[in-house]
């Protein structure tokens, strides 16, 4: 019998055979019903949740083992979430971890007392080497980060923007190892509790689905990037009939319970993965839902994923929400703050830093600014149709005249974005990250000048600005701007 347990039974998953232990059970299928469960989970690549999904499938479906031997490695049979559900009320098989399954056997019923005492301790040994190993490879693993991080920085700051777009559909063909970082940053239960508490982002989707219940009534809804679940939630009461809730990070198993918790399991489907790679249960989609949305609008690169989306799942008169954004620029004349940030390094403790500027104007910074430092009419730069936008016209050159409203120095030009729910809608909502509006978590995007510049109440004053996707990493932006004639490099990353 199995250590901690006392005259437990195990029923067998493919005959009436009932067995003493989950290490009698997983041995007594490979030797009698030729199903090494061990193999199974490595060659189907299962997690916690996929293996509990495999075993309450087998026993409600009475699976064979010819059948479990000759399932292939493509869409699995027991993906959906109700095998989530036990089958068996307190089957030991679902009280085990994937990582402990393959070391069961290892333990089996000994006439020797020893004998059963000499392989516990082995198991521990074991794992307590699996721990030691683990805690030098994060070890490792954080070094390496930090060197990365460094090399990074040198990279971006010296990629040449010159050359043509990067290739289309960069977020689409990265590798899943590639985009662990950022995928892994979104598992984290702080920074969506950020975003639910952002009451403009969260109210404004809520009013636009709620206001707006006759574009969602018996529709399919396809939410990208669905995070603790909230818009799909918001579409569920909002009359949809059912909801596709897609997310690569952790924080989809989150999302579970709380669909559950809400008793939307009926309406709401949630999918673990990205986008580019799973395959829906549906074949087209009426509406693709997402807040995609990034520090000055495209950094991440998310939008990236909903277009792919609306390309790939769309039906012909789907509608893609929110269907219409700007982003908008504007001069910022705040000579304290450039002195604090910039001139600052000119002198410190009467030692020359100078050099360290370099390293300091090519970061945006995101704050929240005072409107009373802005000092120029804002002008609209870019507007982007969500339902036509292609993924290479996300990168783009457009020139800008800002007419200024006070004479003093412009010190930096702040970047923003409008959100529209507009087409199709009775009731439109909008909301706006501007620095005279209500707080975002996004803030605005500053980008401070090495140097101010002169202006005088109601000049003009000429700019060019390009964004470009960085090529070391597409979900990073570069951001040139030309202000009268002065040229400088911005790395939103």
């Amino acid at each position: 019998m199995e250590e901690g347990s006392e005259h437990i039974t195990v029923p067998c998953l493919l005959c009436d055979r009932t067995l003493a232990s989950v290490s009698e059970t997983v041995q007594h299928c490979k030797a009698d019903h030729g199903v090494d469960i061990p193999a199974l989970v490595q060659k189907h690549r299962l997690d916690d949740y996929g293996y509990i999904k495999m075993i309450n499938y087998i026993r409600n479906t009475k699976f064979s083992a010819e059948s479990l031997l000759l399932t292939s490695n493509g869409p699995l049979p027991w993906d959906s979430d109700e095998y989530l559900k036990p089958a068996l009320a307190d089957d030991p098989l679902l009280q085990i971890d994937v990582e402990e399954l393959s070391e069961v056997t290892a333990v089996t019923l000994s006439p020797a007392a020893d004998d059963q005492v000499s392989l516990l301790l082995q198991r521990a040994t074991q794992a307590e080497d699996r721990a030691q190993r683990a805690e030098e490879a994060l070890a490792r693993a954080m070094d390496d980060l930090h060197k990365l991080k460094l090399l990074a920085q040198g990279l971006v700051l010296n990629t040449d923007t010159s050359r043509g777009p990067s290739r289309s559909g960069a977020i689409a063909e990265l590798r899943e190892d590639e985009d662990e970082a950022y995928f892994s940053s979104y598992g984290h239960y702080s920074i969506h509790e950020e975003m639910l508490k952002d009451k403009v982002r969260t109210e404004s989707y809520r009013d636009f689905m709620y206001r707006n219940m006759d574009i969602f009534k018996g529709k399919v809804v396809l939410d990208v990037g669905c995070g603790t679940g909230i818009l799909s939630m918001f579409a569920a009461k909002a009359g949809a009939r059912k909801v596709i809730a897609v997310d690569q990070s952790e924080i989809i198993y989150q999302a579970m319970d709380i669909v559950r918790s809400n008793k939307l399991e009926d309406t709401i489907t949630l999918i673990k993965g990205r986008i580019e790679e799973i395959g829906l249960p549906v074949e087209k989609v009426d509406i693709i839902i997402s807040e995609w949305m990034g520090y000055f609008l495209l950094f991440e690169s998310m939008l990236d994923s909903v277009l792919y989306a609306r390309d790939r799942y769309l039906a012909e008169d789907g509608l893609v929400y929110p269907d219409r954004c700007n982003i908008s620029l504007a001069a910022v004349g705040d000579t304290q703050k450039h002195s604090d940030r910039i001139a600052f390094w000119d002198a410190v403790y009467d030692f020359k830093m100078t050099c360290m500027k370099k390293a300091v104007i090519p970061e945006p910074v995101v704050e929240m600014l005072k409107p009373e430092t802005v000092i120029s009419e804002p002008v609209v730069i870019r507007t982007i149709d969500c339902g036509s936008v292609t993924v290479s016209e996300l990168e783009f050159t457009e020139d800008f005249s800002l007419k200024i409203t006070a004479s003093t120095f412009c010190t930096a030009i702040v970047g923003y974005f409008d959100i529209f729910f507009d087409k199709s809608c009775g009731n439109k909502v909008m909301f706006s990250t501007a620095p005279d509006c209500t707080k975002t978590h996004w803030k605005q995007t500053v980008f401070l000048l090495e140097s101010p510049i002169p202006v005088k109440t109601g000049e003009e004053l000429p700019g060019q600005i390009t964004v470009h996707k960085n090529r070391k990493d597409p979900r990073a932006l570069l951001i040139t701007l030309d202000i009268a004639g002065r040229k400088q490099t911005y790395s939103l990353q």
